[in-house]
């Protein structure tokens, strides 16, 4: 299931590739550390413009990335290292290649656009035996309170929130969130552990709305809505600004036998 809505962001792949925060070495090693051994093999699912893609394939892992939207792809593959595989995917399309199996299966804030049916199942089938899930990931919003509302504010209008709510209905701020919540659940998943890199960084103004042009709620609103939109938050930003862009992290091991 590849809903219409996660194959919005096609039309704005430059932009989502210029405005996007990339990720810090931090969460390779907090996967790295986790795996216990340095995976040799790697399967992304919903790379994007390949963010990811380079942080774990520039570490020496031999990366398949796959992405169902082909202008993100294109975009990817202009950006990520020459000896990565490269697939036009939705995650659902994904088979197991005879008896190929992955050391490593990621998703870089990707995971909510899969269908839960046969979910985890389909992981395990593509995860070796003792295999590593790692799905983190994380919203980009001002460090300041007044200002977070402010913005919020000026989106209310056209906008619920921008903020897609939690899968599984698991409030955030809990001690274990989705989808760490489903994992536990999950007799294909074992070890289901949740981390936080606490992540601080500066945008100018200009920055700020061109990261808001990549995100879905804002994608899908009508173009004068969107215009009338970005001109209201324009008002209420000061010339730089700081955000939290923490990246929540979720690891599990596959169980059972091979």
């Amino acid at each position: 299931m590849t809903s219409g809505r996660a194959l919005s962001f096609g039309a704005i792949a430059q932009a989502y590739e210029q405005f996007r925060p990339g990720y810090p070495q931090e969460l390779f090693d907090t996967v790295a550390a986790y795996a216990g051994r340095p995976p040799r093999t790697a399967l992304e699912i919903g790379a994007g413009t390949g963010k990811a893609t380079r942080l774990f394939a520039g570490r020496g892992i031999a990366v398949t990335a796959t992405e169902p939207d082909e202008a993100m792809l294109a975009e990817l593959r202009r950006h990520v290292p020459a000896g990565v595989t490269t697939v036009r995917a939705a995650f659902e399309d994904v088979r197991p290649k005879g008896r190929e199996r992955y050391d490593l299966i990621y998703a870089a804030a990707s995971l909510h656009w899969t269908d839960p049916a046969g979910r985890w199942s389909r992981m395990a089938q593509l995860l070796a035996p003792g295999g590593v899930f790692a799905c983190f990931g994380g919203p980009v919003e001002p460090a300041d309170p007044d200002l977070e509302e402010a913005v919020r504010a000026a989106g209310a209008p056209v906008l619920e929130s921008a903020r897609a709510p939690s899968p599984d209905g698991t409030p955030s701020g809990c001690g274990m969130e989705w989808p760490g919540t489903e994992l536990r659940q999950c007799e294909h998943f074992a070890d289901v552990q949740q981390a936080l890199i606490p992540r601080h960084l500066t945008m100018t103004a200009a920055d700020y709305l061109g990261h808001l042009s990549t995100v879905s709620a804002y994608l899908v609103l009508a173009d004068a809505d969107r215009a009338q939109v970005f001109r209201d938050i324009a008002r209420v930003l000061p010339d730089t600004v700081e955000v939290t862009a923490d990246i929540t992290v979720h690891l599990a091991r596959r169980a059972g036998p091979s």
